[in-house]
């Protein structure tokens, strides 16, 4: 990938949101803030301001003209419709950056943001080891007060490294510090997502966190 690509991947991927829109707009082809709220379930002034950014990185554009075609925005049904709301779709190098982001290279990149950071790398450690815990657990296991953990607990769920656990009871082996059989979850817990899990596995196979 080109490094004016990676630059933007490096935004794009600080906020999971932001790939999700891009991912809808690749499909869509053009479609519009309400659209894209319905499709992607974000709250449209969240979407507004990811669709603000997108287009400040260059990735998005607003698409002119009267009417469009629904072989042009493919969410459309009507063969043809008066454009009432602003269109966006994909510029080159969203379309590019798309087309070149696989598996690999999501999970590199990544790593790159968070090697150097080493809360961040303590929180993911944990995180595969406890499976699922809220904020005060990690608090006390990295030795880091509330007020500095949380942060950081937030911004790798928005990265998508970090997921809530959703159940209502987490059982003993789901979370692995609590000594009873369940707990119901009155506080938020955070587990490792799918491509967390990812990171964390490539992280310790490079040794950039203990097996």
């Amino acid at each position: 990938m080109e490094d004016t690509l990676r630059t933007k991947l490096y935004e794009v991927l600080k906020d999971k949101r932001y790939l999700e829109v891009l991912e809808h707009l690749k499909k869509a082809n053009i479609d519009y803030g309400k659209s894209i709220m319905l499709n992607t379930k974000i709250p449209i002034d969240q979407v507004v301001d990811i669709l603000d950014k997108l287009e400040q990185l260059g990735l998005i554009e607003r698409v002119h003209g009267a009417t469009l075609k629904n072989t042009e925005a493919k969410f459309k049904l009507s063969s043809e419709v008066h454009k009432h709301h602003t269109y966006y779709t994909l510029t080159r190098d969203g379309d590019h950056l798309l087309r070149n982001l696989d598996e690999k290279i999501l999970i590199k990149t990544y790593i790159d943001m968070v090697k150097n950071d080493d809360l961040a790398k303590t929180i993911l450690n944990l995180a595969d080891e406890l499976n699922a815990d809220h904020a005060l657990t990690y608090s006390k296991l990295t030795h880091k007060t509330l007020e500095e953990v949380t942060p950081k607990l937030e911004e790798l769920e928005r990265m998508g490294l970090l997921e809530e656990a959703k159940a209502k009871i987490i059982k003993f082996g789901e979370r692995k510090s609590k000594p009873k059989k369940e707990t119901r979850t009155h506080h938020k817990y955070y587990g490792l997502s799918r491509t967390g899990e990812l990171v964390v596995r490539e992280m310790k196979r490079r040794g950039l966190l203990p097996r």
